[in-house]
């Protein structure tokens, strides 16, 4: 008797169970909330980054893709018609530069019937057509620069200036958006990487090289530059569509 006793406390012993205490689990969860808070924001800028690759690797794509169907149609693409700034007039009937008006009739011309669009506005105020993609990215399209937004939700107007575009604010270049060219008549050496070209990362002016790209004081992929981070997206393609490792700005 005396045994089985002794048998069945020890059984209660090995099936008891404990519980974890409040102060346990509040230092649990602190550990947690440090963790996160340390690992979240890394983690944020490496999905803004791939999403940055994927989608301009596919506009790339599809937007060169639709001037190949194009010049099926209108002729190779230095033939094309020539596209026209548009201005509002002054008091004096003279282009006031300051207030543009979008040419929607060349987008809607060589463009337009190519692409899959969700929704383009012609008159945001800015002489853009702004075209707004299926995968969440837009693009702002005028004479020959194309500013191109991964993510559309990052492009804003004020007043003043393109939040990120090629006026005023430049501190999203390289970031949150990305300019091409697209320029196909102009056969100077300048524009050697854009003549009879479709729609090319900006390289106006460019010596070919990876150093230029990264360190021009006017246009380079670096923090201070005199006046857009142009080059950014060249650097990107240049290394296959991937931002690479030293990438010099913070996303």
């Amino acid at each position: 008797m005396r045994n089985k006793l002794y048998q069945l406390k020890n059984i209660n012993k090995t099936t008891e169970k404990h519980a974890f205490t409040l102060a346990e689990v509040l230092i649990t969860l602190g550990i947690i909330g440090v963790v996160a808070a340390l690992t979240m924001p890394t983690l944020i800028a490496n999905h803004r980054k791939t999403v940055a690759e994927t989608r301009l690797a596919k506009f790339y794509s599809t937007m060169n893709q639709a001037i190949k169907m194009a010049e099926a149609d209108y002729g190779n693409v230095n033939q094309w018609d020539k596209y026209e700034l548009l201005c509002e007039k002054d008091e004096n009937g003279n282009d006031d530069t300051s207030k543009l008006i979008t040419n929607i009739e060349y987008f809607n011309k060589y463009f337009a019937p190519y692409i899959i669009a969700n929704r383009t506005v012609t008159n945001d105020g800015t002489g853009r057509v702004v075209v707004y993609f299926a995968d969440g990215s837009l693009g702002l399209f005028d004479a020959q620069a194309i500013v191109f937004y991964p993510n559309a939700k990052d492009y804003s107007v004020t007043e003043n200036h393109i939040s990120g575009g090629l006026r005023g604010d430049y501190s999203q270049m390289g970031t949150k958006c990305f300019t091409f060219l697209f320029s196909p008549t102009d056969n100077t050496t300048a524009n050697k990487y854009h003549y009879n070209k479709g729609i090319e990362p900006y390289k106006y002016n460019w010596d070919g090289t990876e150093e230029m790209l990264r360190n021009n004081n006017n246009i380079g992929c670096k923090q201070e530059v005199s006046n857009s981070r142009a080059y950014c997206t060249a650097l990107i393609q240049m290394n296959g569509w991937k931002i690479p490792k030293d990438y010099p700005l913070r996303f």
